[in-house]
């Protein structure tokens, strides 16, 4: 029984945090994008939506996790249908992991050499190359590393959400150590989180090394 609950909450957490990872790249990678282009040294200054763009991102981001999933339980209900599970929880780690993730592209791509972009700028390239050639191709290695560490985020926050019935390892560790004190359950539940974390880290940093020879 226990070797299919662990099972459970396993999968459960890597489903969570697959999904949510997924979903937010798919929203923080053009907002980190913005947040270059339009700033005042960048290729497109526009202050006045960088300035939103960054005000945004910056609110959530200073909100603890736990505390937004919490807050957000009423607007989950209205868009999940429930404010419990895997599915409610991956709603929530999606508005989190966003911000995160945009200002960690930001920060990749400015660590491009701004004279490979001027020097695109200076043969005629379009903004749209530059963002998609120049960019985000330099900024690879960097943007994988970062992939790396906002998917092990995202699964501590998955862990969080174990606090109001999130599921996953999160929940069990909570349900059986916290609720039943059961503590050999809570630390197994540690355990096979620790280790899931040291692989997602260890792929990572091995994928970044084959394509960047400087790591």
């Amino acid at each position: 029984m226990m070797t299919e609950l662990f099972l459970q909450g396993l999968w459960d957490t890597i489903y969570m945090t697959i999904v949510a990872t997924l979903i937010a790249y798919i929203i923080g990678l053009p907002l980190g994008v913005s947040l270059v282009v339009t700033d005042s040294d960048g290729i497109y200054p526009m202050p006045i939506l960088h300035n939103i763009i960054g005000l945004l991102v910056n609110v959530v981001r200073s909100v603890p996790f736990l505390i937004l999933l919490i807050a957000m339980i009423p607007l989950t209900r209205i868009v999940v249908g429930t404010s419990i599970g895997t599915n409610a929880t991956i709603f929530v780690l999606i508005v989190a992991a966003a911000p995160f993730i945009a200002r960690m592209v930001e920060s990749s791509i400015k660590e491009v050499d701004a004279g490979v972009i001027e020097a695109a700028q200076s043969m005629g390239a379009s903004n749209m190359t530059i963002i998609l050639k120049v960019m985000l191709s330099e900024a690879k290695p960097a943007l994988i590393v970062g992939t790396a560490l906002s998917t092990i985020t995202i699964l501590g926050y998955s862990a969080m959400a174990g606090v109001i019935g999130g599921g996953g390892l999160g929940d069990i560790a909570i349900k059986y150590g916290l609720y039943h004190y059961e503590a050999e359950i809570m630390w197994m539940a540690v355990a096979i989180l620790v280790i899931v974390v040291q692989v997602l880290q260890e792929i990572g940093m091995r994928y970044a090394r084959k394509i960047d020879n400087r790591l």
